[in-house]
């Protein structure tokens, strides 16, 4: 009689495939979201009160690609979901050794006068255009204006522009004793936004509303708003003012803002006011400025017509905001995204109380204007 065979136990194994299916899942996952991010939506944070009261330090936010439509890659070889450098190092996340032409993708909307809008930041020549670090400030000027700050006020084409609710201006408090941290965050200024150069006398950024306020105080002497007329220092010279006195914060232009099909005549006016933003952002291969004169593939031009719309930013703390009164226009294809709402908000200045304290509740999902 044949004895039966022993049947055999079969091994523990991973199903066959799972380790790749596993691998393209988090592929695909991975495909998704940068794609999700390049087309609709990409998360950024506020990490300066140059925006205040507008948008706080410690707001996250959620920026619209679809409005002004997304741009497409100019450096492809980067590593996924990184900006600038990998994770917690300073090892750089893209390579420059593929650079393509930009293109715009069709979007729902025009960029508007005094929508918040997130940027590259033009003046980080080193980097290429999509790489540069991302700022994000109001749009004050729109192409073809001409714009002028007038102790403080900004004109556009003549008339008073229009300003944000809840902008923030310099103020001089003076008052009867020292001031406590429960008093600056009764009126929400955070450390960057006072100094006290004397005793009971007090440099703050802060809104009308706020200061207004103050005033009513019994411990408040005097709250004044302080204007800057002395020419700003400005190391790259974007502006070509030479001559002390001329352009500050609160007193600026006139200039026109460049847009597309625009022609000036190359005068030593137009040269200093322009010949930057022609040099570095029109895409021309040779320009130079010689003195007085620009060069364009070592030829002097008399005239120059521009070849892309250029937009005026500015911070709603306008004492504390590094924008276009700096650094130049912004180019319209360094322009990122529409700041659409904040989906979360933490007060990094809360010393006090209970941890979720920190959290601002008020202001999670409320839309930017």
């Amino acid at each position: 009689m044949s004895m039966p065979l022993l049947e055999r136990k079969p091994k523990n194994r991973q199903p066959k495939g799972g380790f790749r299916k596993g691998a393209y899942d988090l592929l695909f996952a991975v495909a998704m979201a940068v794609l999700l991010r390049w087309l609709f939506l990409e998360p950024y944070n506020i990490p300066t009160p140059s925006m205040e009261k507008t948008l706080l330090v410690g707001d996250y936010l959620f920026v619209s690609k679809i409005h002004y439509g997304a741009r497409t890659p100019q450096t492809p070889l980067q590593i996924p979901l990184t900006f600038q450098t990998i994770w917690g190092t300073d090892i750089p996340a893209y390579s420059t050794l593929i650079q393509l032409p930009q293109y715009r993708l069709p979007g729902i909307s025009e960029i508007k006068r005094n929508d918040v809008v997130v940027f590259n930041y033009p003046a980080e020549l080193e980097r290429p255009v999509d790489m540069r670090t991302y700022y994000i400030k109001r749009c004050i000027g729109m192409p073809g204006d001409n714009l002028e700050i007038k102790q403080g006020t900004v004109y556009l084409n003549g008339e008073p522009g229009q300003e944000p609710p809840e902008a923030e201006f310099t103020y001089r408090l003076n008052t009867t004793q020292q001031l406590n941290e429960r008093f600056w965050a009764r009126f929400d200024i955070v450390p960057e936004d006072w100094q006290q150069p004397v005793k009971n006398e007090y440099i703050i950024k802060t809104t009308p509303a706020h200061a207004k306020a103050m005033e009513g105080l019994e411990s408040i002497t005097s709250v004044t708003r302080e204007f800057y007329t002395d020419r700003v220092p400005n190391n790259i010279l974007v502006w070509g003012q030479d001559t002390p006195g001329q352009w500050s914060i609160d007193a600026f232009g006139p200039l026109r803002i460049p847009a597309e099909g625009m022609q000036i005549d190359i005068t030593p006016e137009t040269v200093g006011k322009y010949g930057y933003t022609i040099q570095h952002y029109e895409g021309l291969d040779d320009v130079r400025i010689d003195g007085n004169q620009l060069l364009i593939d070592g030829q002097p031009v008399t005239s120059y017509t521009f070849q892309q719309n250029y937009y005026f930013m500015m911070g709603d703390n306008r004492h504390n905001s590094a924008d276009s009164r700096f650094w130049g226009f912004v180019p319209e294809d360094h322009v990122m995204g529409k700041a659409l709402f904040v989906w979360w908000s933490v007060d990094k200045y809360q010393s006090y109380g209970n941890p979720k304290d920190k959290i601002r509740w008020n202001r999670i999902f409320s839309g930017i204007h």
